[in-house]
């Protein structure tokens, strides 16, 4: 076809591609008559990409439960289901499963991927007589700007010439650094051994690993729970939950012996018992960008100088409020009162408030740092001192999930850190910190809110400690290191916390999602893009002082990508996992019920300027060309 602003193409389908769709979907039939066609490219599966596939097994489930995610743009109304106004994934889920557990459940990432398809459906069966969709299956390898419009190459040799693009490409495929690299060539070269890298859990050689392999795991984080779960369920064994609550593993046979270990040495502790309407949003008293940037020096902000003291404060506030709603409920009014009076002044001492309105003991509120490394500091004389020490902390960290995360102050206040996210990414994106302090944050506090705020279903933590409990797991300790023996002829698997913990391993399975580095993306498209400068990488700072990010660099929105003149292309548009460090938390996403949250107004952006018969002013982010 003749490249012409009316043709569109979505390079990817996964939730930030759909979602996209869906609301250029919703714009085209509220819009003027023109033809428009609007082609769904993706090398998987067209309408949920490759994470969210429909073919993978229903043991690798979502970590959100089912009526925190839509990918409708509105609810259900009067009229029939269309873009703009559709079910929930929890309501959809209900109505096509009677086996459904309810809002609280989590829905396989399977099932998902089946709900995604049954949007893409509506969307296709409500789009206007002027406009057409084509789902295409491939892998597009290069976007070539040729000044009418933009020339695709895709993977099966076929070209698209289209009028604007929008990359939502998703993650990557794994590549390699630093010690990854060392692990795999030790094993290349040692037939008896394997090693795996880190990549979505269902994409994963696991069923090759032998049964009488012992099975060394590089991290303890949501991927982890996904591998352990393949290599026990997936291997045919059964957990089963006794009439005491107690939970048991009855194995097949068929399991490798487990060992994991990262750098807190603590599995993924799990999210709270959802009580919280999913159409309600969090607002935050203390944690608020216009009160953070009043307070700070600098027009360029320092996270721990200028805003983990909000943050922090926001999370004590919300700790102490349940403290005192379960305790002395007369009095809470009075507390938040006098928090956020003297918030006019600066970060006010939660702390000592909550003390002087009758908290017992001030001193629990929870110390981010110390929970993220609960075992920092800390030695043990032996494997079972500390893994008498590791399950005493699962139980206890159980017990909160329970309660709530409502009702249990701990679980309530971590809630915070995944509902003021957004509070963040307003601060911290676009070089709204430092260089230093940006380097920093990725490197340290990330990983720790991500430790503290993502969270596996609980139950996923009880079969954890069902499998340790029984010898078929092991944790190694803090600070775990993961090496090669060449005179063993085996992986080593050792924490310099625990006495004696070293142990060996056959196989080492990389559980860390891969960070995201477009320089590295192995993708014949990104190096396509990046060789004739359509896609650059964002730098924050200049001269000694500059951070090369590993993320795209873009406009504000609807995010066109720059070159190194900083100009913008503005028939095209990138969102989500590509633009990572130039954004922060690109990596998940989904909209919610209720009112639109950041996910969806990005989609509408990105589709209003991809519908446009004209190219869009766009904004370079402050300290970048214009």
């Amino acid at each position: 076809m003749v490249a012409d602003s009316h043709s569109i193409v979505i390079v990817g389908s996964g939730p930030r591609g759909m979602g996209v769709l869906e609301r250029g979907a919703a714009r085209l039939t509220d819009g003027p008559s023109r033809t428009t066609e609007v082609f769904l490219v993706d090398p998987v599966e067209v309408g949920c990409g490759r994470i969210w596939r429909t073919d993978q097994p229903d043991w690798f489930l979502m970590n959100t439960v089912c009526s925190g995610v839509t990918m409708f743009s509105g609810p259900p109304d009067d009229g029939p289901v269309r873009p703009g106004a559709g079910p929930s994934l929890a309501q959809w889920w209900a109505a096509t499963d009677p086996d459904c557990p309810g809002p609280g459940g989590y829905a396989p990432r399977a099932l998902h991927g089946r709900y995604m398809r049954y949007v893409l459906d509506v969307i296709e069966a409500n789009l206007p007589p002027w406009a057409a969709l084509h789902r295409v299956t491939a892998a597009v390898e290069d976007v070539v700007p040729t000044g009418e419009g933009y020339e695709l190459l895709l993977s099966d040799g076929s070209r698209l010439h289209v009028g604007k693009v929008v990359l939502t490409t998703g993650h990557p495929s794994p590549t390699l650094i630093g010690s990854q690299r060392e692990l795999e060539e030790f094993a290349a070269t040692r037939p008896h051994l394997r090693y795996i890298r880190g990549d979505s859990a269902a994409d994963m050689p696991l069923e090759a690993i032998p049964a009488d392999a012992s099975v060394g795991i590089i991290g303890i984080g949501l991927s982890f729970y996904d591998i352990m779960y393949a290599l026990t369920v997936g291997r045919g064994g059964k957990f089963i939950e006794d009439h005491d609550g107690t939970v048991r593993y009855e194995p097949s046979g068929n399991e490798p012996r487990m060992l994991a270990g990262s750098r807190s040495g603590v599995p993924l502790p799990a999210r709270g018992r959802n009580q919280k309407s999913a159409t309600v949003s969090y607002r935050p008293t203390l944690f608020v960008p216009a009160t953070v940037r009043s307070h700070a020096p600098d027009d360029a902000l320092d996270f721990v100088r200028d805003i983990q003291p909000w943050l922090v404060a926001e999370v004590h506030l919300t700790y102490f409020s349940a403290v005192l709603r379960r305790d002395a409920p007369e009095r809470l009014d009075a507390f938040r009162a006098e928090v956020a009076a003297r918030a006019e002044q600066g970060v006010p001492d939660v702390t000592a408030i909550a003390a002087r309105h009758g908290v017992t003991n001030p001193a629990a509120a929870p110390d981010l740092y110390r929970l993220s490394r609960p075992f920092a500091d800390r030695t043990f004389a032996g494997t079972e001192e500390f893994q008498r020490e590791l399950t005493d902390a699962m139980r206890l960290d159980l017990e909160h999930a329970e309660r709530g995360n409502v009702d249990a102050p701990l679980k309530a206040s971590l809630d915070v850190l995944r509902d003021t996210r957004w509070v963040i990414r307003e601060l911290i994106d676009f070089a709204g910190l430092h260089p230093q302090s940006h380097r920093g944050f990725l490197d340290d506090f990330a990983p720790r809110h991500s430790f503290l705020a993502a969270g596996p279903p609980r139950v996923r933590v009880r079969y954890a400690l069902a499998l340790i409990e029984l010898g078929l797991l092991r944790v190694v300790g803090p600070n775990t290191r993961f090496s090669g023996d060449a005179e063993a002829g085996s992986f080593v698997l050792s924490s310099p916390a625990v006495g004696g913990s070293a142990d060996t391993a056959d196989v080492l399975v990389d559980a860390r999602i891969p960070s995201p580095d477009v320089v590295c993306d192995p993708s014949p498209l990104t190096k396509n893009l990046l060789r004739r400068g359509v896609l650059t990488e964002f730098v924050n700072g200049a001269g000694a002082e500059a951070f090369p990010t590993g993320g795209v660099a873009i406009t504000t929105s609807p995010f066109h990508p720059m070159d190194a003149d900083g100009h913008p292309d503005t028939g095209l548009c990138v969102l989500g996992v590509p633009t990572e460090h130039t954004r922060w938390f690109t990596l998940a996403g989904n909209g919610r019920p209720g009112s639109w949250n950041e996910f969806v107004r990005d989609a509408d952006a990105i589709a209003a300027s991809a519908l446009s018969s004209h190219t869009q002013p766009a904004t370079a982010p402050e300290g970048q060309p214009p």
